[in-house]
């Protein structure tokens, strides 16, 4: 031990003694040993803990108190398996903390100069205060959602609830709350300036009296820095404003050039332009100096044209700049979808992402190295890759993320085999959970597999478990495009939080890059773009004749060659059943369209034919001789073709049908047909036994479970939709497991299943479609065609069609092969359901909805241009009329001439040119012809009518006073010349007693007959009366109108003696006709006179002659300065018309779908769903409840009490009209209540169709109701609900066992939303009667588990 001083100088030492290890003292000598050996103690222990270093306690800390530890007792092996029976979120024990306020007030700031003080100079200035959401105050509020909204109770934690407001989407623009909440000069920092200088400040809180006492406040001595504004225009006094529209480009090129000037330039020139200001009155002295220094642009009433000018560059000049800072990264304003810029990551992967978050048995291609590398950045990716190719690997790694981040990852699916599935594939990797209609497993999970309906229902009802989501994964996204469901992925991809990130994972399609420039432009995320240029296993496809494969296409390359081999074949074969010869080649060709047909309409008729013997997709017919493919019997065909595939190792094969009732037929028809070894039979047997024990034991021995059971020990199976879900499942498993070697399919296996085949084999490439029989689409084709090669165990994949009595065209070969797969197309449409819970919250607009679909996303990507656009014609400066006459008539009188041009056409046609009104156009009619400028009409009479020698009608009309330098051109009759100079002033009359013989005025009664012979030179021009006047060929086509009257007219004297006074007296007649005020006679009736019998024609006319009368009322009417007015007001107009088309193109009322939205909105306040200011009422938040039947159908149903009346059993069988799917089935047997239930419902849907259709939305209410209401598995619902066994229930209809099943597994999910809807109406008697009725159908093979979830 050391040495220890104890007092007087006594020394001494404590140490061990014995083996027993006691302490004893020991006294040691004061003088001290010179010799340090001997100082050492007798023994040393070791330290009993290690010295304690920096590192020794961080590793302390961290074991202790930051890693998780499990408690060993709870979580020991013993009890993994065991289920917790109480609520995690009850027991849990969190800290209570004050609940945020709703609201608070804050104070605004206004203007000095704009401040009302109450009563002397003396009284300080008191700030007005608003109140404001505390929610729009806090950071991110605006993208994260009601912050301040607590937390729901747990039941509502995964599903919502319909009293939350959803979370508000990504990419929404903030600029709209902050506006209308923060209040002006509170962001700016004026209010802080002001109290620096001595200025009061708030010291009372709003509505309180009393408040802090600050003293007497001061002047705070500071300086202040002013900067000139670098975007300010330059430019001279003396420019001219009517100019800038021509100088855009040099304005923007120099603003360019102002703006790319390098960094260090512009930090020093604004030094040298920083001014320091000691005060506040030297700053407003300094302001006013540079204001006063600045040229003068404003120039009054052109203020605003130089505001806008300062926009449009300050736009154009940010927008720049934003390119260029951001070019490597970002790029905002060109393209938010990115493809390059991926070189070298796939060499350097492991260098950038050194400690992946889960690490792959196998090598990783290079886009899922890529997409992992983009995930790890925290970026959304869209992989487009073939069929196969290994993009569940992207999944994966995002939840392995989000496992990693403590986040939450959802995995989104379009069918709920796919969910099913992915679920147990995922389940011994991550802490997965399922969400479905009609399943809910551990949806505490961090990562959750649910369909996107789900998830859609979360997003809108407001499920908090959405603040926990990292990543989202839309799996098979290409399934956008389909008709009914698309509109669900729009919905979900917009209606999504902004702190959501995408994995976006489809089928190789055309405009990947558009479809991910919509989403990053929707979200205001980059979306980075990756996938595979070619199939992981290359295909080869064949055709199938006459027991032959004959190769068509290799590597993406059509081979001509292979389908010349294959007619050929095919001719040598027709030749030898005909007889030879080349007409019974063309004769037997000639039938194939025949048989064709034949074979569409045996099948239409038999595929819902469940149970009979005949029938089928493919029969044929006919008395000819039959040939190859019409002697062999089906199954002798599908037995030459397996043993073809067996020879040459193709096996497992998928042969599509297109038809059940088709599978079912070409399955049961191989009866001796064996492809499984004796092992592989123990196997199946085995498998089945234990998948099928769950049923009890009349299930068990169900007619299609049987002989389902029967084709797989031959290694026969048999994939559609009429099949029961655990039948298909088994088939499914067995199928991966090899067992199977041959699958009749119809096209949802390639869709929902992940099954790959060595072979896949086309039955056809014709299919129904619902509607009509039509070619399969390349994106169809290849789609099932990628079914085929498996990757590490197939080198190349084989694909067969299969080839009858025809042989395809190239044409269609060469479609469906190697064609373009189908863009993805929008298919988002209005729901009602969606316009309703888009109004429960008021930040959220239908419009926003519409404006972000896929469909308005081009138009919506050209609205940055379209503002620019707007601005710059907003900003030319706008013409003036400066009228003669006083106050300028010219735009009515413009607005007039061009509503009176859109009749002429068609009056002219309909009225002018026809014999009806030919017969009134005699010589002495008043008429009333359009100027030869176009811009004016002239009054007129007939002079002569068209003759052999001439075609035009002969017409003088009269001419508005023109100047004389505009007249003079106009005269170039030589007899015009000849006269002038008697009349020069054109005002006097010779007196009577100096007229000659010529000049003499004569009655028509008394004129000579004449010649017919013209003397003037058309057009005449001349003046009398004071008035110019024309004589001209006129078209029947140039009349504008007939008038009602006739004046007398010499035609002698006026086109063959030429004689002045018969021009002066013609002249004065027609002056006298407007006389009375009117500038024209009232023209002919259109029904007395004309003879009219179309009253839209007769409306016309009336209109047409009320405006050329109204024109001619006007003082612009004959104005020497018309023709130059119309032009500038047509100018004018046509500019005003641009700027209306582009703000329209740019508002709400431009979307495709807003006339239907207007309607539907009309629809839901009709029925009382919403009230006239859109607010929505307990009926439409009974319909927003409704999402797997047609809402409104749904919700008259529950409001009229359709279901008062009706037993439970009743209830739930009518109910199933909502969910039931296949349209053409057998008449069912109703009970008398039940029919008169049905037909109380579907009047129901006919009066909503009829409602629907009177305020425009396009519903035919006959379709609307059979569409939404199928009551053909009324009785077996209505039976299944009484306990019938599940066997005898399938006898009485056709529909298919799997149907049926799938029809009642969603009427339990209807169940539940009429149950909450009778809980929000406070019907307590329907809640009761849902919830027997849920229990009622809730049984046996109906609702047994997926093996999938349970496991075999």
């Amino acid at each position: 031990m050391d040495r220890i001083e104890a007092a007087n100088e006594l020394a001494f030492r404590v140490g061990f003694t014995g083996h027993s290890g006691h302490l004893r003292v020991e006294p040691i000598s004061t003088v001290e040993r010179p010799d340090p050996v001997k100082s050492l103690p007798d023994f040393i222990l070791p330290p009993a803990f290690p010295r304690e270093t920096p590192e020794s306690i961080k590793a302390y800390i961290e074991e202790t108190y930051l890693l998780p530890r499990l408690d060993r007792e709870e979580f020991s092996p013993e009890k993994a398996g065991r289920q917790w029976d109480f609520d995690w979120f009850e027991e849990a024990k969190v800290p209570l903390e004050p609940s945020l306020p709703r609201s608070v007030v804050i104070p605004t700031w206004e203007l000095p100069f704009r401040r009302q003080k109450k009563g002397s100079a003396l009284d300080k200035w008191e700030p007005k205060s608003v109140e404001v959401d505390v929610s729009e105050l806090m950071v991110g509020a605006q993208d994260s959602g009601s912050l301040p909204r607590a937390a729901g109770p747990a039941k509502d934690l995964i599903r919502g609830s319909i009293n939350n407001r959803p979370f508000r989407p990504g990419g929404l623009d903030d600029s709209q709350s902050l506006e209308r909440s923060l209040p002006e000069g509170a962001s700016n920092g004026e209010w802080i300036r002001e109290v620096m200088n001595g200025g009061p400040a708030q010291t009372s809180v709003p509505s309180l009296k009393k408040g802090l006492d600050l003293g007497n406040l001061k002047a705070y001595p500071c300086s202040w820095n002013v900067y000139k504004d670098q975007s300010s225009l330059k430019s001279t006094s003396g420019e001219k404003l009517d100019e800038l529209s021509v100088q855009f480009d040099d304005l923007f090129k120099k603003a360019w050039e102002e703006d790319v000037v390098p960094e260090s330039e512009v930090d020093e020139s604004v030094k040298s332009e920083v001014e320091s200001v000691k005060s506040e009155a030297e700053a407003n002295e300094a302001e006013v100096s540079s204001s006063a220094n600045e040229p003068d642009l404003s120039g009054g009433a052109n203020e605003p044209e130089l505001f806008l000018l300062d926009d449009i560059l300050s736009v154009e000049s940010a927008s720049r700049l934003d390119g260029i800072s951001d070019g490597a990264g970002r790029q905002p304003q060109e393209a938010w979808a990115i493809t390059g810029g991926s070189e070298g990551i796939a060499e350097r992967f492991h260098e950038l992402v050194p400690d992946m978050a889960l690490e792959f048995p196998f090598e990783l291609d290079k886009f899922q190295k890529e997409a992992i590398y983009y995930l790890e950045k925290g970026d959304s990716v869209f992989v487009a890759a073939h069929t196969s190719a290994g993009k569940t690997v992207v999944a994966e790694y995002a939840f392995a993320l989000a496992s990693k981040h403590c986040t939450r990852a959802v995995y989104t699916a379009p069918i709920k085999t796919i969910s099913n599935q992915k679920y147990r594939d995922f389940s011994g990797k991550f802490d997965v959970g399922l969400l479905t209609g009609d399943v809910t497993l551990r949806p505490e999970a961090s990562c959750l597999i649910m369909t996107t309906e789900i998830l859609r229902s979360m997003l809108y009802r407001g499920a908090d478990i959405i603040r926990d989501i990292e990543w989202v994964i839309f799996d098979e996204v290409h399934y956008v495009n389909d008709i009914e469901r698309g509109v669900v992925w729009e919905e979900v991809i917009i209606m999504l939080p902004r702190h959501i990130n995408f994995v976006l994972l489809s089928a190789t399609v055309p405009n990947t890059f558009e479809f991910a420039d919509w989403i990053g432009r929707t979200k205001q995320k980059e979306i980075w773009v990756t996938g595979t240029v070619k199939r992981p296993v290359p295909l080869e496809h064949c055709l199938f004749y006459s027991g032959e494969l004959y190769k068509i296409c290799e590597s993406e390359t059509f081979m001509p060659q292979g389908l010349k081999a294959v007619k050929d074949a095919f001719k040598k074969k027709n030749l030898a059943v005909f007889g030879g010869g080349t007409g019974s080649y063309a004769g037997a060709s000639a039938t194939h369209d025949v048989r064709r047909s034949q074979r569409h309409e045996y099948s239409n008729r038999g595929k819902q034919n469940k149970h009979s013997g005949t029938g089928g997709g493919n029969q044929y017919s006919g008395n000819i001789q039959n040939n190859w493919g019409s002697r062999r019997s089906e199954s002798s065909l599908w037995l030459l073709l397996i043993n073809k595939l067996s020879k040459k190792s193709l096996l497992p094969v998928v042969i599509f049908c297109f038809s059940k009732n088709r599978c079912d037929k070409s399955a049961d028809g191989m009866h001796g047909t064996d492809l499984t070894s004796s092992s592989e039979k123990s196997e199946i047997r085995v498998f089945c036994d234990k998948a099928f024990s769950r049923l009890k034991g009349s299930d068990r021995n169900l007619p299609q479970i049987l002989r389902v059971q029967s084709l797989l020990r031959r290694g026969i199976g048999v994939h559609h939709a009429g099949l029961l879900p655990i039948v298909k499942e088994v088939v499914e498993m067995l199928f991966c497991r090899g067992v199977i070697k041959v699958l009749f399919s119809t096209e949802t296996f390639a869709m929902g299943v992940n099954a790959p085949a060595r072979t896949v084999v086309f039955d056809t490439l014709r299919k129904f479609d619902g509607r009509e029989f039509r070619q399969l689409l390349p994106g169809e084709y290849t789609q099932m065609a990628g079914r085929a090669g498996r990757r590490g165990l197939d080198k190349i994949g084989t694909v067969v069609v299969m080839c009858r009595d025809e042989i395809p065209e190239e044409r269609d070969l060469k479609h469906v092969i190697v064609g373009s797969a189908t863009r993805l197309e929008s298919q988002f449409r209005l729901t009602y359901i969606m316009i309703l819970h888009l109004l429960r919250v008021e930040e959220l607009k239908v419009e926003d909805m519409l404006k972000r679909s896929f469909a308005e996303f081009h138009a919506q990507k050209k609205l940055p241009e379209q503002q620019q656009l707007l601005m710059r014609k907003l900003a030319q400066p706008t013409k003036t009329i400066e009228c003669i006459k006083g106050e300028p008539a010219i735009e009515e009188y413009y607005e007039m001439s061009s509503e009176a041009e859109q009749y002429r056409n068609r009056i002219s046609e309909a009225i002018m040119q026809t014999p009806g009104a030919q017969t009134f156009l005699t010589p002495g009619r008043v008429v009333v012809v359009k100027s030869q400028s176009g811009q004016d009409h002239l009054l007129g009479v007939v002079v002569k009518a068209p003759s052999a020698n001439n075609k035009q009608y002969i017409v003088l009309v009269l001419k508005p006073n023109l100047p004389s330098m505009v007249q003079s051109p106009l005269a170039n009759s030589t007899l015009q010349d000849k006269r002038s100079a008697e009349f020069s002033e054109g005002y006097v009359l010779v007196p009577k007693a100096k007229r000659d013989f010529g000049d003499e005025y004569f009655s028509s009664a008394k004129s000579r007959k004449g010649s017919g012979v013209i003397n003037i030179s058309l057009p005449h021009h001349g003046t009398a009366a004071g008035v110019s006047y024309e004589v001209r060929g006129v078209d029947s086509k140039e009349f504008l109108c007939i008038c009602d009257c006739k004046i007398k007219i010499d035609q002698v004297r006026l086109l063959e003696d030429v004689s002045s006074g018969a021009f002066s007296k013609t002249v004065q007649e027609l002056l006298g006709l407007k006389s009375d005020g009117n500038k024209y006679p009232p023209a002919l009736d259109p029904l007395r006179d004309l003879k009219l019998k179309d009253m839209d024609l007769v409306e016309a006319y009336h209109k047409w002659t009320g405006l050329l009368g109204n024109m001619a009322k006007n003082k612009c009417h004959g104005c020497i300065k018309l023709e130059e007015h119309m032009k500038l007001a047509k100018e004018i107009k046509r500019h005003s018309e641009e700027v209306n088309a582009l703000k329209f193109e740019m508002s709400d009322e431009a979307l495709q779908q807003m006339p239907d939205f207007q309607g539907r909105i009309d629809v839901l306040k009709e029925i009382g769903c919403i009230d006239a200011d859109l607010v929505v009422q307990i009926k439409g938040r009974v319909a927003c409840e409704m999402n797997s039947g047609e809402e409104l159908i749904c919700t008259e149903c529950l409001f009229e009490n359709q279901l008062d009346d009706l037993e439970p059993e009743e209830a739930v069988a009518l109910m199933s009209a909502f969910v039931f799917q296949q349209k053409n089935t057998s008449e069912p047997s109703l009970t008398p209540k039940l029919s008169q239930a049905k037909k109380r419902l579907y009047d129901t849907a006919i009066r909503l169709g009829e409602l629907q259709g009177k305020f425009k939305v396009q519903i035919n209410p006959e379709e609307y109701a059979q569409d939404n209401l199928k009551f053909g598995l009324v009785e077996v619902v209505y039976e299944w609900a009484k306990g019938t066994p599940f066997a005898d229930i399938c006898e009485l209809t056709d529909v298919p066992e799997g149907l049926i099943v799938r029809t009642i597994v969603r009427l339990d999910e209807t169940c539940r939303e009429f149950k909450n809807a009778a809980a929000i109406m406070g019907n307590s008697a329907l809640y009761k009667k849902m919830e027997t009725a849920s229990n009622a159908i809730k049984r046996d093979i109906v609702f047994a588990a997926s093996l999938y979830i349970t496991g075999v």
